[in-house]
């Protein structure tokens, strides 16, 4: 079992690896410590960019404040409603690619997300804040109904750092809604009632580290936290596929009009990517999943085990002899199309934009030396290619098995 302490432990010291000198990782990955004088001058904020997405389509996007008020928050009760930020990315008419870019993270949230990986005290926020996106606020919608996909990300992430998969997909025709869960990540920016901004810290973090039992308090936690986010799923499509807006009401536009019903799917990464598995068990309208390096805490319902299945994941993480045995467990309940596939050289950000970036700053994790050119070009292809074929039927020869152009992937069959 990898504690959840473990995990976060590691992903403070990839992120590090990803954002840091050579001399400061190898301190942040040790568990040392390093002043600012031993690292060497980084490339300005202007420098980073996210890729170029690989369709042909251009992208706009929205951002949602969405309040269940059905549900009480799970980790802060007292707070009232479940609260959502959610970043919806859609295809845009043809010339709306003019204008100013999305941006990337608030400032607030990219100093909570370098302090919660000890990194604040090295870096500067605005070489996340300033990340060149491909998105364009309030862009024109392209006409047609879409599919809808549904973006979780990993546990104490905030959304922003699944934006590369978000736009690839978008680019492809789908429209996405990239879902931030209140109290999930080490920071995320909400609107107050008062029209200011309230951040909400990762409460959830303290209370599964916190939790009864040692692993096994942990894993129930987690559990926990898997449907409580696939319960976000299911009332994200609620709220877009509703005809909600009316003139004048203050709510969100109309996105029914662009969205197919019947072909709707979710993944997501680490915890995420369980949610979006439990979904399919417990939202009929999700018809296939993806689960990317995430543990399944959470089993996937019954009613799901017969849905399209991707599992892409670590090599050293997730192959059928690695210590996650939740994978095999999973594997041999569902009896749908599936399929199970590592990557070679990963680490556990490898589906990400973290390695995207840092590569842009010429950093490598040496336990994960895959290039970020790479890791963002396997996250996008394989997860577009599995929904391309199960949500608007197309035939993606990259899914039957083992390409050259592709030699670090492995697929198998436990």
């Amino acid at each position: 079992m990898i504690r959840i302490r473990t995990r976060r432990n590691a992903v403070t010291a990839l992120l590090a690896l990803a954002l840091a000198t050579p001399s400061v990782a190898a301190c942040a990955e040790e568990g040392g410590s390093s002043s600012a004088g031993t690292a060497s001058p980084s490339p300005t904020a202007s420098e980073l960019a996210l890729p170029r997405p690989s369709g042909p389509h251009a992208i706009g996007r929205d951002t949602l404040h969405l309040v269940d008020d059905k549900r009480r928050d799970p980790w802060v009760p007292s707070a009232g409603a479940r609260e959502l930020m959610v970043s919806v990315f859609y295809p845009a008419r043809q010339g709306a690619g003019d204008g100013d870019r999305a941006p990337y993270l608030a400032t607030e949230e990219a100093e909570l997300l370098l302090k919660g990986q000890k990194l604040d005290k090295l870096y500067d926020a605005g070489q996340l804040t300033s990340v060149r996106t491909n998105a364009r606020p309030g862009a024109r919608p392209a006409g047609g109904k879409h599919p809808l996909i549904v973006l979780s990300p990993g546990f104490t992430l905030h959304r922003a750092t699944l934006t590369t998969l978000a736009e690839t997909l978008a680019s492809h025709g789908y429209l996405v809604a990239l879902v931030d869960h209140a109290y999930e990540s080490f920071g995320t920016a909400f609107p107050g009632r008062d029209g200011s901004s309230r951040i909400r810290t990762c409460v959830a973090c303290e209370k599964v580290e916190d939790a009864p039992n040692g692993d096994a308090g942990e894993r129930k936690m987690l559990a926990k936290a898997a449907r409580n986010r696939a319960a976000d799923i299911s009332f994200v499509i609620d709220e877009l596929t509703a005809r909600t807006a009316q003139p004048g009401d203050g709510r969100h536009p109309d996105y029914s009009s662009l969205i197919d019903p019947r072909r709707i799917g979710a993944a997501g990464h680490s915890l995420g990517g369980n949610a979006a598995a439990v979904a399919t068990g417990t939202d009929r309208r999700v018809r296939a999943a993806a689960n990317l390096d995430g543990t399944f805490f959470a089993p996937v319902p019954s009613a799901g085990t017969g849905r399209p299945a991707l599992m892409l994941g670590t090599l050293k993480g997730h192959n059928p002899s690695a210590e996650d045995a939740t994978w095999p467990r999973q594997w041999n309940r569902l009896h749908g199309w599936k399929r199970w596939l590592t990557v070679a050289d990963s680490g556990h950000l490898t589906f990400t934009d973290l390695p995207i970036l840092g590569s842009q700053l010429n950093r490598t994790d040496p336990t994960a030396p895959l290039s970020g050119k790479r890791s963002g070009e396997i996250t996008t292809a394989y997860v577009t290619a599995f929904f391309d074929k199960h949500l608007t039927d197309k035939n993606r020869p990259l899914l039957n098995g083992p390409t050259p152009t592709n030699p670090e992937v492995t697929f198998h069959s436990p």
